[in-house]
């Protein structure tokens, strides 16, 4: 049976695993990680001191991006000692609470850890198409108040991303801004200037990778495809229209903004720890 993964922060109950029944050590989360990393890749893993009424020792919440290998990893571990002297007890997730099911895109460096793992790390490429600073687009009442108090630098950026044995090919814009508290000093417009350059591109990508579904069959290869309702108006454009994006098609630089990734919330009927 063929499952979907897709870049996104996994939301789902059965990609989420509770583990009890840990002793503190150094470095607990480490040994999770290495643990329950070989049966996939992890998007997180996160260990609480069990609350008051559970008696004394951890908890952890992991998450998987594949609700396989999560399955398969509650069934291997749970009863198992792994790294420790008593056994744990593992099981999947049974209950989330409503607004946890906002799904929110990958951060960049998440993108390219999942892409590497399915994909491997000469299986796409990126580019980037277009970088503009558009810090004079916010409309002169913005930027009246802007120079009363400080100096904004925005800049839209235009990526392209390619998996050439998949022949796939999709792209991300993206909008990334920040303030500058003294923008007389070089020093500072620099750094912030390279952050937002930096911020922009990373977002961009995030934005193409969301284009992309991975389909891993059971046999453990990767078929690639298009995720159509991630399309945007900038997808029709030419790579020159692209390059004049804000002075050509005048579009709304607020539809490029990307929520920042946080974690959901977790909750689990009859087990001990705090959710997460």
């Amino acid at each position: 049976m063929a499952e979907v993964v897709d870049f996104r922060v996994p939301s789902g109950s059965d990609q989420t695993l509770l583990v009890w029944g840990l002793e503190p050590e150094p470095g607990l989360e480490h040994s999770l990680f290495s643990a329950f990393s070989r049966f996939g890749p992890l998007y997180s893993v996160r260990a609480h001191r069990n609350a008051a009424v559970a008696g004394p020792g951890y908890c952890a919440v992991i998450k998987f991006y594949s609700a396989g290998d999560a399955s398969r990893a509650q069934r291997t571990c749970n009863g198992q000692r792994l790294f420790q002297k008593s056994p744990l007890k593992v099981c999947v997730c049974t209950k989330q609470k409503g607004f946890q099911h906002q799904v929110l895109a990958l951060s960049s460096n998440k993108c390219q850890e999942l892409a590497n793992h399915y994909l491997g790390f000469n299986g796409w490429s990126s580019r980037i198409i277009t970088l503009q600073n558009v810090s004079g687009f916010g409309g002169e009442d913005e930027e009246v108040g802007r120079t009363l108090e400080k100096q904004s630098v925005k800049y839209l950026c235009a990526v392209e991303l390619t998996l050439p044995k998949h022949g796939v090919c999709t792209r991300g814009v993206a909008l990334a801004e920040a303030d500058v508290e003294n923008s007389a000093d070089p020093l500072e417009l620099l750094t912030a200037t390279r952050r937002v350059q930096k911020l922009a591109a990373g977002r961009a990508l995030s934005s193409a990778f969301q284009k992309i579904l991975l389909v891993v069959l059971e046999n453990g290869k990767v078929a690639v495809e298009y995720n159509s309702s991630q399309e945007e108006p900038t997808d029709s454009l030419t790579e020159e229209e692209l390059k004049g994006l804000v002075q050509v098609n005048e579009l709304s630089l607020e539809q490029f903004d990307l929520e920042e990734e946080v974690l959901s919330d977790l909750s689990f009927d009859d087990e001990p720890g705090d959710a997460i």
